[in-house]
């Protein structure tokens, strides 16, 4: 059962709605208030926080804590404690946002130094790296001289199929044998 009908909740003065609430604690009379006021709080919320949807937001989280506020606090004019708790409760949002940007900008601060987060993978990559190259080149010493000369010119000195014959004088058939069959040497070599 309802407490107070729609038309008496509307003609209540904010100081009665405020008793009423305490003593009753319906909160259909915090409803009223929130008709009142919300497009006030609104507009001090987007005033602060320069954005819609947290204003949006920001009004509804004001509302349920007055839910409680209400509760502790002995208010003479409303409508001005009211614009007090918005604009404190904006404030509060932007230093904690400050506070988590300070955050942020430290640890990337922090990161992009030499020892940055990545820098251990970098340099374990780096080290995995330069024992594959050791590993390539002595695998490459091991294939026969016309794979090892062809596979230097078509990967290393990035030459094309008919520039390494040009070179060396092999058909280009030959060529394309001797770097496909040099790959798969390579390859064993290497997992071996």
């Amino acid at each position: 059962m309802r407490l107070f009908k729609a038309k008496n909740i509307q003609s209540l003065t904010d100081n009665e709605l405020i008793a009423a609430y305490k003593s009753k604690g319906d909160n259909e009379l915090v409803g009223e208030l929130y008709k009142r006021y919300s497009h006030l709080v609104y507009g001090v919320c987007l005033k602060y926080l320069k954005n819609e949807e947290e204003a949006k937001d920001a009004v509804l989280q004001i509302f349920e804590n007055l839910l409680e506020d209400l509760k502790k606090h002995d208010i003479a004019n409303f409508k001005s404690w009211l614009h007090s708790v918005a604009r404190n409760h904006c404030l509060m949002f932007l230093r904690k946002e400050q506070t988590k940007q300070k955050r942020v900008n430290e640890y990337e601060a922090t990161y992009q130094h030499e020892e940055t987060f990545a820098a251990p993978f970098e340099v374990h990559d780096q080290e995995e790296k330069e024992v594959k190259l050791t590993k390539l080149e002595e695998a490459m010493t091991h294939l026969k001289d016309e794979q090892r000369i062809c596979i230097e010119l078509f990967y290393i000195e990035e030459k094309c199929y008919n520039e390494v014959a040009d070179i060396t004088g092999y058909d280009i058939k030959k060529v394309k044998s001797y770097i496909q069959n040099g790959k798969r040497n390579l390859a064993n070599l290497m997992s071996a």
